[in-house]
């Protein structure tokens, strides 16, 4: 009886042996191919939602209008009578600045907010002179030359320019992340393409014109220093050039401004 017992009581046990074995869940480990990913609350932050991970976008595109004039004049190689032949008209002498191509580079690694900005522009400059003047190339300077037919007629001066920007931006997000404030310092370079006078009068009840190509012994390069300063939709820029207009000793000493807005970005 008690080895009845002794058995019965190994086969017990056994039987619970056996059951807790098939019922037991074994959990394999997927392969490679399979592997869950598990998130991490930083992945997600550093992957997926980090909005400094954009590339830097400067402020340079776009189509801009604004008034130039001079500054620092000094007329003393001319007769006093002739003092201020080149002033101008600030309000009708205007600078548009087509500029078509922009490179932006971000100058930090965990953030967008500072980085350089260049690109490519054309600029259209219009000096509507203030009296009754044009100006010519005489000898080794330009003189004045007084053009009057009527009194209406118009005169001024212009040229158009290739422009090359190398500038620093600054950018502060306001409130919102893609809602920045930016200020940008730096230089302008410009190759002057082409110049010219042009006189508009009337002569017998007919619209006539008068049209005069020549370098005038302006500088065919120029460096100007550039602010620009902007917040969303209110864009305004300011440059001033770092030589004069004309060479040495071949005209009055005259620093070209110029102060604008943009009408277009992209």
């Amino acid at each position: 009886m008690k080895q009845f017992y002794t058995i019965l009581l190994g086969l017990l046990c056994s039987f619970q042996l056996h059951a807790q074995k098939t019922d037991s869940l074994k959990v394999s480990r997927p392969g490679a191919a399979g592997q869950l990913n598990i998130i991490q609350p930083h992945g997600v932050v550093t992957d997926g939602f980090n909005y400094w991970d954009d590339e830097f976008s400067g402020h340079w595109s776009g189509i801009h209008l604004g008034l130039n004039g001079f500054t620092n004049e000094d007329y003393s190689m001319y007769p006093e009578e002739e003092h201020g032949f080149l002033d101008v008209n600030l309000l009708r002498s205007t600078v548009l600045d087509l500029n078509l191509i922009q490179f932006s580079k971000g100058l930090q690694r965990t953030r967008n907010t500072i980085g350089l900005v260049s690109g490519l522009g054309l600029q259209l400059q219009t000096y509507f002179l203030d009296k009754k003047t044009s100006i010519e190339k005489v000898g080794n300077r330009i003189e004045p030359i007084e053009q009057f037919y009527d009194s209406k007629q118009k005169s001024k001066l212009s040229s158009a320019y290739l422009t090359i920007p190398l500038l620093v931006e600054f950018q502060v997000p306001v409130k919102h992340y893609g809602n920045r404030a930016y200020l940008a310092i730096g230089v302008v370079a410009a190759k002057r393409m082409s110049t010219h006078t042009k006189v508009k009068y009337r002569e017998n009840n007919k619209k006539e014109k008068l049209k005069t190509p020549d370098d005038f012994y302006m500088h065919d390069f120029r460096l100007s220093g550039m602010v620009r300063l902007g917040y969303r939709f209110i864009n305004v820029y300011a440059s001033y050039d770092l030589q004069p207009l004309f060479v040495d000793e071949k005209g009055p000493e005259l620093y070209p401004f110029s102060v604008g807005i943009a009408l277009f970005s992209f």
